[in-house]
């Protein structure tokens, strides 16, 4: 079944009630007939099956019913909002520009062992399509938001290679499933791509020359002598703002992260690895697909070390446990950091050292809306500030704003009670949108993190009773005009919550 060549009967994957049928081709003569850019491959088709019983390289509604609604690529988002996603790339090129993009490859932990595979996010972003051996081409042909052409290179079907390996989704399901234009066999690309590139004005792409074949491109596009740019500046400002599919995603993330988290406060812990172990665990129900990330799980003054992973000591009765962790649902993640004692109730210098970081976290969380018109930068600025106050409240000395209390090394103190970013952006990766300024004044649709810390060291430069407390206190965050929509809420973090859990 093969879809409308007209933007406008777009069909979205599998909105019919009745189950698809697929059109299932037998090896055949290609013929491509050059027409500016267009390839038209001439297909002889054989009978259609059900697609329920294919194998694809991902979960698909047919097969999938319990992970997939109706219309939807990847949990969450539709094969609609993939086509917007390529729509408004190619309307941001030039005419004649050409955005090309290639798949992750498989990444190996040593020898023939391998890692999951996570396909790059901005091929993800805008192909749902998760294979490695994949090269995505979106070229711009006219001046509406519809007019342009999606080819996508890929592994076709091999039944022999797929019984070692698993089953891929090929050619056929390329063009039916994931809606490219056209689909050709990655083997093909430096013969194919040359007529796609030809009367192109310029190409962006992030792939790097060094890449290893079948997307080594490089020399080929040198070859061609056509201009290029760099692809990830017009990604990122499409990622960045987060559509209400997307939110949907992280807020589902962060809900069920936030009870696996608090349920872990429910517990008493002697081992960072069993905490560690509990919340890989429950990052695996509810649709959630696992941990985002390596989690932090640092007990007593290791909280300290600012992205500590090693995970192994023991949890000492009387001191504190900082949990950063959080999971991942259609691709998109949660991060969430929470301090708390490992037996249930903190000692005195604890909760106040916790609540003055909660005071300046709740404060930074209320600038996240677009009318406040800050940027990550000027949170960060109010988050040192309002911890210069809160900690001189507790007994902390010589954080005067603007002024610095020379020791060795000449440091100013507010540098190492609190020595990183008060957030930074969140989405498909957690540090999302790399290279995206976080000066830009927050706007309707973004999704940061807000996350202030205090980390003393055993120094006598602090009060004595404070050395060696960690607490750090973070939320995910979508910014909405008015107002924050917090979306970790289920992770408790006042010290009433938290000692009443036990």
């Amino acid at each position: 079944m093969r879809l409308s060549r007209g933007r406008a009967a777009f069909r979205q994957l599998s909105l019919a009630s009745a189950p698809r049928r697929l059109q299932i081709y037998r090896p055949f003569q290609q013929s491509l007939t050059l027409a500016g850019a267009r390839l038209k491959p001439s297909r002889n088709y054989a009978t259609s099956v059900s697609a329920a019983e294919l194998e694809f390289g991902q979960p698909v509604y047919e097969t999938h019913p319990h992970i997939l609604k109706p219309g939807e690529i990847t949990q969450g988002i539709t094969a609609q909002e993939y086509a917007n996603r390529r729509s408004r790339l190619a309307f941001s090129l030039p005419q004649d520009g050409v955005a090309i993009l290639a798949a992750a490859d498989l990444k190996y932990r040593s020898g023939a062992v391998f890692f999951p595979y996570r396909q790059d996010s901005n091929f993800l972003y805008l192909t749902g399509f998760l294979e490695s051996d994949s090269i995505a081409v979106i070229r711009k042909n006219g001046p509406t938001p519809d007019d342009y052409l999606f080819t996508l290179f890929c592994r076709p079907k091999d039944p022999r290679a797929e019984q070692w390996s698993g089953p891929w989704s090929g050619l056929a399901a390329a063009e039916d499933v994931f809606n490219a234009d056209h689909a050709y066999d990655i083997s093909r690309l430096n013969t194919l791509l040359p007529n796609l590139l030809h009367g192109a004005s310029r190409v962006f792409t992030d792939i790097p020359h060094s890449l290893p074949t079948p997307a080594n491109i490089g020399p080929l596009l040198k070859s061609l002598s056509l201009p290029t740019s760099p692809l990830q500046p017009l990604v990122n400002n499409l990622r960045a703002i987060k559509s209400e599919a997307e939110i949907a995603n992280m807020r589902h993330a962060g809900q069920v992260s936030g009870r696996v988290i608090t349920s872990a406060m429910r517990r008493p812990w002697s081992y960072e690895k069993d905490l560690h172990t509990y919340l890989d665990y429950g990052f695996t129900q509810h649709g959630l697909s696992g941990p985002a990330y390596v989690p932090v799980v640092a007990g007593a003054s290791r909280g300290c070390m600012i992205h500590y992973v090693h995970n192994t000591s023991t949890l000492t009765p009387g001191s504190t446990v900082l949990v950063d962790a959080g999971g991942e649902y259609g691709y998109y993640v949660t991060d969430i950091t929470r301090t708390w004692p490992i037996t249930g109730r903190f000692s005195p210098a604890q909760k106040d050292l916790y609540n003055a970081v909660l005071t300046v976290q709740r404060q930074c969380v209320a600038l996240c809306r677009e009318n406040a018109g800050v940027s990550l930068d000027e949170i960060h600025r109010a988050a040192e500030n309002g911890l210069r106050e809160q900690l001189a409240q507790i007994g902390f000395e010589g954080l005067t704003a603007g002024t610095k209390r020379w020791g060795s090394g000449g440091e100013d103190l507010m540098d190492i009670l609190f020595p990183h970013h008060v957030g930074h952006y969140v989405g498909l990766d957690v540090h999302d949108v790399p290279g995206y300024g976080r000066s830009v004044a927050l706007k309707k649709g973004h999704c940061v993190t807000v996350e202030p810390g205090v980390y003393v060291p055993d120094d006598e430069r602090f009060p004595k009773h404070f050395r060696g407390l960690a607490v750090r206190i973070e939320d995910s965050v979508a910014v909405d005009e008015e107002g924050p929509i917090v979306l970790t809420t289920e992770a408790v973090k006042e010290v009433e919550d938290i000692e009443a859990l036990r």
